[in-house]
């Protein structure tokens, strides 16, 4: 499972960074690996590699025909509605700009509430604050899709530095300690490259999440996000 902070390979936007989850992963196989996707550096979660060039090959054409089933879990601000698709092209986004560019291409995110908590706290004109944990599932592959679907419908993501609050990223960071984006990879379905069988892989959240969402009363949900 990747950790929060941790990139998967090496760009020019964090120039300065020294470990990355490709390089981990050689060292400790002993080998070349592949990685099939990828996060982002804040996201933790699910991480695919291959062993093999032609095994990679046809894991990413099986990523980028929407041939893989991605679950994720999200800390967001305010309470969305129970289930809800967003509908929202987004433009690429240039990996080692950052920046947005071209046309924007069709994306779509399916998001079910899973709990609320409100928070006796004025962050902003409501005397509470409100927040939810959702389960999300991206059915396009476009860079930043959740973060910025989330944005879109007044749901940022806690912890989210680019497209969410600083006010409410500061109150996680000093009632909770989560200095971390609130989004994990929870896990991927797919057929084998080679078998054809079905295989899910799952990763539960790192503890550095749960901790929050004990804090705010949310009991630990095995298989959440697999609904």
């Amino acid at each position: 499972m990747k950790p929060s902070g941790l990139l998967v390979h090496r760009t020019a936007l964090a120039s300065r960074a020294t470990a990355f989850a490709v390089q981990r992963l050689r060292d400790q196989l002993g080998r070349p690996v592949y990685p099939a996707h990828r996060l982002d550096r804040a996201t933790s979660g699910v991480l695919l590699f291959a062993l093999e060039p032609a095994v990679h090959a046809r894991l990413a054409a099986a990523f980028e025909a929407g041939a893989v089933e991605k679950r994720y879990l999200a800390v967001v601000r305010g309470w969305p509605a129970q289930e809800l698709t967003v509908d929202r092209a987004l433009s690429r986004i240039d990996e080692d700009a950052g920046d947005a560019t071209g046309p924007p291409r069709p994306a779509r995110t399916r998001l079910v509430r899973l709990a609320t908590a409100e928070l006796p706290v004025r962050v902003d004109r409501y005397p509470t604050s409100r927040y939810a944990l959702v389960a999300l599932e991206p059915l396009t592959g476009r860079r930043h899709q959740l973060r910025r679907h989330m944005k879109h419908i007044g749901h940022p993501i806690v912890g989210d530095t680019s497209y969410g609050q600083g006010r409410h990223n500061r109150l996680f960071r000093e009632r909770f300690g989560a200095s971390r984006l609130l989004l994990h990879a929870l896990s991927l379905s797919l057929a084998h490259p080679l078998s054809g069988e079905r295989l899910t892989i799952h990763a539960p959240p790192p503890p550095d999440f749960e901790a929050v969402t004990t804090a705010l009363g949310w009991p630990p949900r095995p298989g959440a996000g697999h609904g």
